[in-house]
């Protein structure tokens, strides 16, 4: 099989000695090619070029960041792809989308079940969310979380050694002085009719959880797999104590963020807009990108085929 590796060096837990062990698993079964990423960006280009030479698999060896990247190298926004698989290798501070998988959150333990993934030929079509056009694999967040993204995302030196706290510590400095809190942001509104105005945060899932603090997952919309129709969660406030009740549901509920009069929560949803009372921030699989007035966010059913563990339910 013709596997492609693609590697980010200064992704946070990727070590010299992990990529050699990585290596020598892949090479070990597989015609194996690594290339390194040199910037951001830099692995849609390798991705894409990877795909059009044939590599039966392309492996992702780096944070959320660097999976978004891979996937939207291979993806066709049109068609999507399902002839090269990609699969994600834990090397983030906090690497959502390889441990919903199922996939451990060491790279080389990650290694070992795609060596035998591969071997099984273990994969799925899996379905992406589009956010004005771009791939999203596991969430796509507009207002207060994206603000907090983006506080995070200016400590990057600290995030390499202190993700998860570096997370609650932005998601509070954001709170007390980092957004407007008394004006929402924008409406969302549903291609079926369902609607909400005056939101300040919402959150598009593809698949669950929407991230990890530590080992616990944060289980907003339960309900969301790659298999189905995308989740949106919407919050018209930010109070303080609406914020620990919901971080608190998403961390003990089996059903998530619940539906009522400050929360949105729907299931099922192929389409959606939300259109901004003034420009509104956004992140897409935890990278922050600029402010925008309008965010469409669509859903693609089985648009790219995923190696995952074998035997995952």
């Amino acid at each position: 099989m013709r596997v492609t590796l693609i590697v980010n060096p200064f992704a946070s837990s990727v070590s010299h000695r992990t990529r050699v062990i990585i290596q020598q698993m892949l090479a070990a079964s597989h015609e194996l090619t690594v290339i390194e990423t040199t910037k951001g960006g830099h692995a849609i280009r390798l991705a894409h070029r990877a795909g059009r030479a044939g590599a039966d698999v392309v492996v992702a060896l780096g944070g959320d960041g660097t999976i978004n990247e891979v996937a939207n190298g291979l993806i066709d926004a049109d068609r999507g792809d399902r002839r090269t698989a990609i699969v994600p290798l834990p090397g983030g501070s906090t690497n959502v989308f390889a441990r919903s998988l199922g996939y451990p959150n060491n790279p080389v333990d990650a290694t070992a079940i795609l060596v035998d993934a591969l071997a099984a030929g273990s994969t799925i079509d899996a379905g992406v969310g589009l956010a004005n056009g771009r791939a999203f694999l596991f969430h796509v967040g507009a207002g207060f979380d994206a603000a907090v993204v983006d506080q995070v995302e200016r400590r990057g030196t600290l995030k390499r050694y202190a993700g998860h706290p570096l997370f609650v510590a932005a998601t509070i400095g954001t709170w007390l002085r980092g957004v407007d809190r008394k004006n929402p942001w924008f409406s969302v509104d549903l291609d079926d009719g369902r609607r909400t105005e005056g939101a300040q945060l919402a959150i598009a899932l593809n698949c669950n959880p929407y991230t990890y603090l530590g080992s616990r997952p944060l289980d907003l919309a339960p309900e969301a797999t790659l298999e189905t129709p995308l989740s949106i969660v919407a919050l018209r406030s930010l109070s303080g104590a609406k914020l620990a009740r919901s971080a608190l549901q998403a961390l003990r509920s089996t059903t998530g963020i619940p539906h009522g009069n400050t929360t949105q929560h729907w299931a099922d949803v192929t389409g959606a807009t939300l259109r901004g009372y003034r420009p509104f921030p956004y992140q897409l699989d935890g990278e922050f990108l600029s402010p925008v007035s309008e965010l469409r966010i669509e859903h693609r059913a089985a648009w790219v085929r995923v190696v995952v563990p074998p035997g995952r339910d």
